[in-house]
């Protein structure tokens, strides 16, 4: 192909964002050929910020699917939707990029995956804090090994706040039905695939999810979680959408020094010599090792976000660029959020990763009393394990 045939199903606040990218012509080698909403005002939208009155509208996804028009279904749907548009389209060999999470749930992502993998076509996903460049340079420096051996991660990202009136704004959101989760699912995830992104991922969780405690809300809106990794080192994830100013701190700690990134600077404070070495040879009881403190210069800025994804993607098809989120490795931080989730509802360490049933089955008993009644039969029938059969 010379140019990546796109369909955007679902134009609400992110489905409108992607729109006005392509109407702004700023994804080189793509457009969009179609754009799919059950609400018609929605399309209306999605013509406007396209600047394209002609797009093919569809208020039915499958026949979008099925119109030959696109070469790539981009995904900005509630979230339960995503697996299930995603492997209608693989059973067609249409190409995905879906907006984050993944999926609710790790059974239905891991189906999803399957069937991805099957079909031989490109997924991706839209984890665009990925592309800024202090996440970059941080994930760098880990992997390299230029922390030394790993001790401890922690991230408090309480910045999230949001106000009564949000959740009100719809009813599906913050219900077990509608949307799945609160904190966790909604506004974390970019946050929790940049946590293990960065870090790795944990052998075992231990969380605390407090649902409905700053909100009049079903589900979480505070939780901190404690993770354990398979060298010894350990995690803290704090969260909450409940607090004002509320802080975003990311500190990493290793045998050669600690990574700080607050407020648009990323420090680097490195040891002259490692930690574990100066420990067990050093005569003197009381005594630190001598380190400088390095400002890393990163560019400023936050990197291209979206539009870096959507490029990203669009070059991967068509001459073979790496992709910087492949959709496979979007189950990662839904297993996290799904075993904090358990973690809390069972009151026990949750190992990772798991097989996902425990979680799916509290996870049906929350949905049937859940306050949303928009999307409960369509979570229902989801849940009953319809995926590969609509």
């Amino acid at each position: 192909m010379d140019k990546v045939r796109f369909g955007i199903v679902g134009i609400g606040n992110m489905g409108s964002g992607h729109c006005a990218s392509f109407g702004k012509n700023a994804i080189k080698g793509a457009e969009v050929t179609a754009i799919c909403d059950i609400n018609p005002a929605k399309l209306e939208v999605g013509k406007k910020n396209l600047n394209n009155p002609d797009v093919a509208c569809f208020e039915d996804y499958i026949k979008m699917l099925d119109s030959g028009l696109i070469d790539v279904v981009l995904i900005a749907t509630p979230h339960y939707l995503h697996p299930v548009i995603a492997i209608e389209a693989f059973n067609r060999k249409i190409n995905v990029l879906s907006e984050k999470p993944a999926g609710v749930y790790t059974k239905a992502v891991a189906e999803m995956i399957e069937v991805a993998k099957a079909s031989g076509m490109t997924y991706g996903i839209m984890f665009n804090q990925r592309t800024n460049p202090y996440y970059q340079k941080m994930r760098d420096m880990v992997q390299s090994g230029e922390l030394g051996e790993l001790k401890r991660c922690v991230w408090i990202i309480t910045d999230w706040y949001r106000t009564q009136s949000y959740y009100n704004s719809g009813g599906w959101r913050a219900t077990w039905a509608g949307e799945g989760g609160g904190v966790l699912i909604n506004q974390c995830p970019h946050n929790i695939d940049l946590w293990q992104w960065i870090f790795g991922m944990p052998c075992r969780i231990r969380a605390f999810c407090h649902e409905g405690k700053y909100h009049d809300i079903e589900v979480e809106d505070d939780v901190t979680a404690y993770a354990e990794y398979a060298n010894g080192s350990t995690g803290v994830f704090i969260t909450t959408t409940g607090e004002c100013p509320g802080t975003n701190r990311l500190e990493i700690a290793g045998s050669r020094g600690k990574l700080v990134h607050e407020k648009g600077k990323l420090t680097f404070t490195k040891l002259n010599m490692d930690e574990r070495d100066y420990c067990f040879n050093s005569d003197k009881g009381f005594a630190k090792i001598e380190s400088e403190v390095i400002d890393i210069d990163c560019g400023g800025g936050s990197g291209p976000q979206h539009q870096g994804i959507l490029q990203n993607f669009t070059n991967h098809l068509l001459n073979g660029e790496p992709l910087i989120a492949c959709g496979y490795e979007g189950i990662n931080s839904l297993a996290l959020s799904n075993a904090m989730m358990l973690s809390s509802w069972k009151d026990k360490w949750v190992e990772v990763p798991n097989d996902g049933e425990e979680f799916l089955e509290e996870l049906k008993k929350r949905i049937a009393t859940s306050r949303s009644k928009e999307n409960v039969t369509e979570t229902v029938a989801n849940l009953a394990g319809t995926y590969g059969n609509n």
